[in-house]
């Protein structure tokens, strides 16, 4: 495994030339697995378990796909945009602006240095963004700080890469997505991408995250989908 992990500057540059990956809709992004399931998934399980809603927070919004798809449901939301990059920023408001009769405000920000009111959204969305969070300190502090900003009744939905906390299961997740990546591209694409993950990503198992819901004060947590190495599941605040 690679030492190195990029810096969130490192970061940012290349999401600010990758827009076109991330804006998608029918598609979502197409080197992940059952991307337009997933979409599908998270928003239809924060419309219903969430039918009161009237402000969301996309954090790692990219070029605001699951913003989308959760305003085809509820196209009334006040939106609240955050990414790292401002180029996504300036693409998803384009996009999100004209299908919601609500606000919609932007903040470009690393997750982890934004301050963010105490109970102020109905629904928070994660997607292919918490895999960035390095320490175990920084997971807590992060799941913790979203909990505090859900409104009771509210709910928080999470798609992402993660790992298998079994290394010969891991193996064969690795095995499976190669194999995939290189049935959609080639090799040398299979090759970029995981040193990617290498040098940007520290996923963490599904179970670990479930639990860290749960200590952070989520009452209900739920997995609607996992294929190999990623996964989408979320949680209801009671």
């Amino acid at each position: 495994m690679s030492q190195h992990k990029s810096t969130v500057a490192e970061i940012r540059r290349r999401f600010d030339s990758e827009i076109d990956r991330y804006t998608n809709l029918e598609t979502g992004q197409a080197a992940v697995f059952d991307s337009p399931l997933c979409l599908s998934l998270v928003a239809e399980a924060a419309a219903v378990t969430t039918p009161h809603a009237q402000d969301m927070l996309d954090v790692g919004c990219g070029g605001g796909n699951y913003t989308l798809k959760l305003l085809e449901r509820m196209p009334n939301l006040n939106v609240t945009l955050t990414d790292l990059s401002q180029a996504m920023l300036d693409s998803a408001q384009q996009r999100v602006r004209p299908k919601t009769t609500g606000t919609v405000t932007a903040i470009c920000s690393d997750i982890r240095e934004l301050d963010l009111e105490r109970q102020r959204f109905d629904i928070i969305l994660a997607s292919a963004v918490l895999h960035h969070l390095r320490a175990q300190s920084e997971w807590r502090s992060v799941f913790q700080k979203l909990f505090d900003a859900v409104k009771p009744g509210g709910s928080f939905w999470i798609f992402d890469i993660v790992e298998s906390s079994l290394p010969e299961v891991q193996a064969i997740h690795w095995r499976r997505y190669g194999e995939y990546l290189t049935a959609l591209e080639s090799e040398a694409f299979r090759d970029e991408m995981f040193a990617r993950i290498l040098e940007e990503d520290t996923p963490r198992s599904v179970a670990y995250q479930l639990d860290l819901l749960r200590e952070v004060g989520f009452s209900e947590v739920e997995v609607l989908h996992k294929h190999s190495c990623y996964a989408a599941f979320g949680a209801v605040k009671r």
